[in-house]
């Protein structure tokens, strides 16, 4: 270095400066002349703004040509019988545990770390239960998953689900378009934390976005269906509440914060649509041991594929065509997702990829209109897994 002169480098201490970029961190299950699932294949992002695209949102695409390559795709659509029994269970398990600590303070050690460790975990469990019921994936008709859903709610304290649902459709049918997709950050929240505090702030109170963020940016009419979720959760709430104190309750809720907050299952909340290592890719997977305890979400590109396919038959997605799958970079972990996400400057609330909306699509009422899926018949199949599984329009 004490010969170079560094006059001719306008101020520059080493001749690394701008160089060194944060290692890479997703990986590819197989590697390819393009992507060798460790050196970065692409510049990192423009922090100031998100990543605005032009092009269609990618499921549709691959959706079409797995279905032309492998036609069988379709046997693996429709309900799942065994997602009542868990979701059964998990209600059960934490009832139970609320009651359980009754006579517990809420700031002991020993509540806390319960709420952390198990109520954390299963209410996050309830809350992609409900994603799953979302899609109509645990019965056969419509009524029968909404109440599903709803008794899903219960041990979460808050209803949410009639109005995840429609919020959640609109996010596979309309992905990344502004003022539509309530999953995106908005504007204020890139202004407010693009930075590492921002960053900690808004891994540690997630739930809260995603739970408030909708209300702002695309309200919906409500339905009966808002209405027995509200009453039969303030059912519940009373219930226990009157037989066995406030405690119950608070557990409850605790637990539904952790579960969206800095806890290893909420990492999925930023591994699925942000932007890593550079790349416009938008969804991205997960195929780690976490799957077990969230209804393999991880399985993300494979689930926005084809969201008729049930949680218990993604991983056979997957084998059926890893040509589609295995070839695009994946999150080896989701922990570290929140870890990478607060420390790294190549990603922050910048980086999704969002496109305009469609002419005519933000004037879509904030309801669902659906089609029945037939093995036969490829192309409803495609049309099937636009989200549009369900219709409120009585309501």
């Amino acid at each position: 270095m004490s010969g170079i002169d560094f006059s001719l480098y306008g101020g520059a201490e080493s001749l690394d400066e701008g160089k060194k970029r944060s290692p890479r961190r997703t990986v590819v299950n197989q590697v390819t002349p393009k992507d060798d699932g460790i050196s970065h294949v692409q510049a990192p992002q423009d922090p100031s703004d998100f990543l605005w695209l032009m092009t269609e949102e990618p499921h549709r695409s691959r959706r079409t040509a797995i279905l032309k390559a492998h036609p069988e795709v379709t046997k693996l659509m429709g309900y799942e019988p065994l997602t009542k029994y868990v979701v059964f269970a998990v209600v059960a398990l934490q009832i139970a545990l609320s009651i359980a600590l009754c006579r517990t303070h809420p700031l002991s050690p020993t509540f806390i770390l319960c709420a952390y460790a198990i109520g954390g975990t299963a209410n996050h469990n309830l809350f992609l239960a409900i994603h799953e019921i979302t899609h109509n994936l645990a019965f056969r008709g419509v009524a029968p998953n909404k109440l599903l859903a709803i008794f899903a709610n219960f041990p979460i304290g808050i209803p949410y689900s009639a109005a995840f649902k429609r919020y959640h459709i609109e996010h596979h049918k309309f992905l990344g378009q502004d003022g539509i997709d309530t999953d995106l950050p908005t504007r204020l929240e890139l202004l407010c934390l693009n930075n590492v505090l921002g960053k900690v702030f808004f891994a540690t109170f997630q739930i809260l976005f995603y739970a408030l963020r909708p209300t702002f940016v695309r309200s919906q009419t409500l339905t009966r269906w808002h209405a027995l979720n509200l009453f039969a959760q303030l059912a519940f709430d009373y219930v226990l509440v009157s037989l066995f104190g406030v405690r119950p309750l608070v557990y409850l809720i605790m637990s539904s914060f952790f579960a969206g907050s800095l806890h290893p299952c909420a990492g999925h909340f930023i591994a699925e649509h942000y932007l890593w290592d550079g790349l416009a890719q938008e969804t991205y997977s997960y195929y780690g041991p976490l799957n077990v305890l969230a209804y393999n979400v991880g399985y993300h590109n494979e689930h926005h594929d084809f969201p008729s396919i049930p949680w218990t038959r993604l991983p056979a997605l997957r084998a059926l065509a890893p040509e589609y799958y295995d070839t695009l970079p994946a999150h080896p972990s989701w922990p570290m997702v929140i870890v990478n996400f607060i420390r790294d400057p190549e990603v922050g609330l910048f980086a999704r990829a969002k496109r305009l909306a469609k002419a005519g699509a933000a004037a879509v009422p904030s309801t669902s209109h659906g089609v029945e899926v037939s093995s036969g018949m490829a192309r409803r199949a495609v049309d099937s897994q636009e989200g549009t599984e369900d219709s409120d329009k009585s309501d």
